[in-house]
């Protein structure tokens, strides 16, 4: 009995981030905070612990540094007889000053392993999490984007650990102990000065920052269209090349730039006013307590000493809360990058496994692959597949064909699962795909696909890709079967030969070849040739079809292909149009029908006889023929 199962809105796919309200500074931070106290890392945990009380000592000594400053001062004020040097209280000054900076220094280096543990992992689960993600996502990203918010939020999660957790807490530390401080010594009135003083001081920065936060917002979101399209520009390179279009690549790069620019000189001219504004308050409060406490002096009330520590209490203050102005900058920076990166975090996977799914095994006799009735569509208005059902039997090769946009590839996607069907079930083995792990369903087909597009790195990793771990004579031997090991040893580097960017340093074959290579190292129950050889010429195509046919020896395949003469041996023939299969059988079996798998064999048939009279201006033949049959 078929099984369809429907969602609510199938084609509406994940929601994405940027669908996402913006969750708050608050949140952000609150997202955070598992990874600062793992479970699973008691040894971080203790880490957190001490690096918490180095920094509340380093504070207490700090405090205490200005009352042995001002002890010495005490001692040295002119008064009846001889003065002595106050050589302890120097010594203890000198002393209480090396903890002071002894204990921040081992605070930041215990820390240092928290703070960097949890900048990889948040960047290690949403590099995964990217990959956990639907095709329909990455089609409509952009790679350099992406890459671009990864980056940026690794960074910025680094500078909130670092300032936020040991620069704002430690001064707010400190703030309440000077108060108390001062309080005891003197009076309520310094200690209400000084803690209104910092109230205001952050208040104005925090307010006059957040409102500049928005500068900083436009300036990654133009700082992402500027590097994305940088990066698709010189992934293109031919094509710019072909097209003669450096003036206006660079011309779409300035205009990011110049946006980029604009916002830049907006924060920092606003940088530029929030100090002035800091360092206002901070002036106008100490004029206040100066005079209060020179007041004192001349009342006999205070001593030089006590003048000169209420001044140095606040100049001390001062310090790390001109730097919080920075830092405070920075953790909300810091935060925006975050928010961007969590928000991928916050991404639904589309294509999810079920509960209990089964485990299929990627390798072992070959599998039946099953359509029934599946409808299928990448957007609502729009279906693709309508109604597709087919067998493959175990072992056997079945072939697709038909003009562009008919629905060919859709059908290798929905198999391979990066889309689940509308309606209706795609089975392996009688089991829907989607009762399978995508992990073991994906492990048991091999793709050789049209496009192979290798990573930009030696020949040997590309191969090994397959299987990655396999041993140096199973990749030798897997490049002997896909008829590449001859070529690649009579390179200079052989194996070791790096094949550049996308694989560009390899002609079609050469890349095609090395995929198929892949393939067979991987060693799939399951094999999909998606046009593995429409974009070759015809002596190449012939050679690398041998292989091909090798590959699917005994294995389940499926073929979908542009040209008919790549698929006259298989055991059936669907041919596609407009979503639905209007004809199926044998090669010969559809020529004896006269429709339209005779007609597109007849246009195929004439367009080589021309290629071989006409040379390349059978090219102009070939869009002509590719106009008719679609």
């Amino acid at each position: 009995m078929t099984r369809s199962a429907v969602p609510a809105n199938p084609h509406a796919g994940p929601k994405k981030a940027a669908d996402k309200p913006p969750r708050g500074s608050w949140s952000t931070i609150w997202s955070l905070a598992p990874y600062l106290w793992p479970k699973n890392a008691p040894g971080l945990r203790v880490r957190l612990v001490l690096a918490s009380i180095a920094m509340l000592l380093a504070k207490v000594a700090t405090v205490y540094v200005p009352i042995l400053y001002s002890h010495a001062i005490d001692h040295l004020t002119p008064k009846t007889g001889p003065l002595m040097v106050p050589a302890a209280i120097i010594v203890a000054y000198a002393l209480v000053r090396i903890a002071a900076a002894g204990f921040g220094e081992l605070r930041d280096a215990i820390f240092a392993a928290v703070q960097m543990r949890a900048s990889r992992v948040v960047a290690r689960q949403t590099f995964e999490h990217l990959h956990g993600l639907a095709m329909r996502f990455h089609m409509d990203r952009q790679t350099g984007g992406l890459s671009n918010i990864i980056l940026r939020g690794t960074l910025g999660i680094q500078n909130v650990l670092r300032m936020a957790t040991f620069n704002i807490l430690p001064t707010v530390i400190e703030l309440l102990l000077t108060v108390g401080v001062l309080w005891h010594l003197f009076n309520a009135w310094y200690a209400v000065i000084t803690f209104a003083a910092v109230g205001m001081y952050m208040v104005f920065t925090f307010t006059f920052t957040a409102w500049r936060t928005k500068f900083r917002r436009t300036m990654n979101e133009t700082d992402n269209e500027a590097q994305t399209k940088a990066i698709d520009s010189l992934l293109n390179f031919e094509t710019v090349k072909y097209f003669g279009n450096e003036a206006h690549e660079s011309r779409r790069f300035d205009e990011s730039l110049a946006r980029y620019e604009k916002a830049s000189v907006k924060a920092q001219v606003s940088l530029n006013a929030l100090n002035i504004g800091q360092a206002t308050i901070i002036s106008l409060a100490l004029a206040v307590m100066m005079i209060m406490a020179a007041r004192g002096v001349a009342n006999h009330t205070m001593t030089v000493g006590q003048f000169v520590l209420v001044n140095t209490y606040l100049m001390q203050l001062y310090v790390p809360l001109n730097f919080l102005g920075f830092v405070y900058l920075q953790v909300n920076q810091g935060l925006v990058d975050m928010e961007q990166m969590f928000s991928l975090l916050r991404v639904n996977q589309e294509i999810t496994d079920r509960p209990g799914a089964k485990s299929l095994a990627p390798q072992g006799a070959p599998s039946e692959v099953r359509f029934e009735n599946v409808h299928f569509g990448y957007n609502p208005d729009r279906e693709i597949l309508k109604g597709v059902s087919f067998t493959v039997p175990a072992g056997h090769k079945v072939a697709i064909v038909g003009p562009t946009g008919s629905g060919k590839s859709t059908i290798s996607r929905l198999l391979f699962r990066f889309y689940d069907t509308v309606s209706g079930q795609v089975l392996v083995d009688g089991v829907d795909v989607r009762d399978y792990t995508q992990h073991s369903l994906r492990g048991a087909i091999g793709v050789v696909p049209q496009d192979t597009v290798l990573f930009n790195d030696s020949i040997f990793y590309n191969i090994a890709y397959g299987r990655p771990g396999a041993s140096k004579e199973e990749i030798e031997r897997a490049a002997r079967f896909a008829q590449i090991h001859d070529f690649i040893v009579s390179l200079p580097q052989g194996y070791d030969t790096k094949v550049g960017e996308r694989g560009l340093k390899l002609s079609g074959g050469e890349k095609q070849r090395v995929a198929i290579a892949r393939t067979i190292l991987k060693n799939p129950r399951i094999l999909i040739l998606d046009e593995a050889t429409s974009a070759l010429d015809t002596a190449t195509e012939q050679e690398i079809g041998s292989a091909l046919r090798r590959v699917a020896y005994d294995r389940t395949t499926l073929v979908i292909a542009h040209r008919l003469s790549t698929v006259t041996d298989a055991d059936e023939i669907l041919v596609l149009r407009a979503g639905e299969i209007v004809e199926r059988g044998s090669h010969a079996a559809l020529l004896e029908m006269g429709g339209v798998y005779a007609g597109m064999w007849a246009a195929q048939v004439e367009l080589d006889e021309a290629a071989d009279i006409a040379g390349p201006d059978a090219v102009a033949l070939l869009k002509s023929v590719s106009e008719v049959t679609e």
